[in-house]
């Protein structure tokens, strides 16, 4: 059984997070022979009185996952660099589709994006109403309206003049750029229920989902690949309880273990989460290099 390509989350939740964290992970990453790295989105962490944590969010701030990805790439060569959800649809389609292409041009192509609609029903993705009332967003546009936003957003990736319009958004005949390194960027769609699985199928270039439960990370992608869905298929990873700690031999065996079950679902790409580790960065290195020991990864230079 051929185990599915790695890539691993960098700092950007927490007290660890920051551009030098960032850096010595990224760096580590690519000299350990991993496939990409990668960070999430999460707009807020209500406070309010109603407020539950039912789904174990860091109670802290994230950091903005394409300035911190940015940060990444300009510190590394080869490795690629994605958003696991990105919550697309509080974000204007060509202001987005603007910052996503610069990222890519920067990176020189080395950028895939796992993009939701800020809705579900567990972690990625989670809905919390107090994100659209921050992004003036109204939560119905969830659905059509963001199958409409990605339609959009690749409209101002082709050649130009670019236009688009739809129900809820609206381009007029414009030049619009950067265009992407190489023509198009991979949008891999966020999604959980059966129907919403199905639309990744259909408008996404992969689909994401985050591996709760095995057997429904099964499921779900039997759901994608019966829709006619044949693209990249990435698993979240969360292989150890967030917050406990970790050795290098517990990791690397609970890895290990994760990935097996990946690639007896069908996963193409397996995302460890290290963010939600009480791990700073020299002991998330510390984890990768003993991870990457034991699968015999092409270790490059120093």
């Amino acid at each position: 059984m051929n185990l599915p390509r790695i890539g691993v989350s960098l700092p950007h939740v927490g007290p660890h997070a920051g551009p030098d964290a960032v850096v010595a992970v990224a760096r580590a990453a690519e000299r350990l022979g991993f496939h990409a790295v990668s960070a999430t989105d999460r707009l807020l962490i209500p406070t309010g009185p109603h407020w539950r944590n039912d789904a174990g969010l860091p109670e802290s701030h994230v950091w903005d996952p394409l300035e911190l990805l940015t940060w990444a790439a300009a510190h590394t060569r080869r490795i690629r660099v994605t958003t696991t959800v990105l919550n697309t649809i509080f974000h204007a389609p060509v202001v987005l589709a603007r910052r996503l292409a610069t990222l890519d041009r920067l990176s020189r192509g080395r950028l895939d994006v796992g993009i939701g609609q800020g809705g579900g029903t567990r972690l990625p993705p989670f809905h919390i109403p107090e994100e659209f009332v921050a992004a003036g967003v109204p939560a119905g546009r969830r659905g059509a309206g963001f199958v409409e936003h990605t339609a959009a957003m690749r409209a101002c990736w082709g050649p130009d003049p670019v236009e688009f319009q739809g129900e809820h958004y609206r381009i007029p005949p414009s030049m619009v750029g950067p265009k992407p390194w190489g023509g198009t960027i991979p949008l891999f769609v966020g999604a959980i229920t059966r129907r919403t699985v199905e639309r990744a199928a259909r408008v996404g270039d992969g689909f994401v989902t985050v591996a709760v439960d095995w057997d429904d990370t099964r499921t779900q992608v039997g759901w994608y690949r019966a829709a006619g869905g044949a693209g990249t298929v990435v698993v979240n990873v969360i292989p150890v309880r967030p917050g406990a700690p970790v050795s290098p031999a517990a990791f690397t065996s609970a890895v290990l273990r994760d990935l097996d079950r990946a690639a007896a679902v069908g996963a193409d790409e397996a995302h460890l989460a290290l963010h939600l580790l009480p791990a700073g960065p020299e002991q998330q290195v510390e984890l990768l290099e003993a991870l990457a020991a034991k699968l015999g990864l092409p270790v490059s230079g120093p």
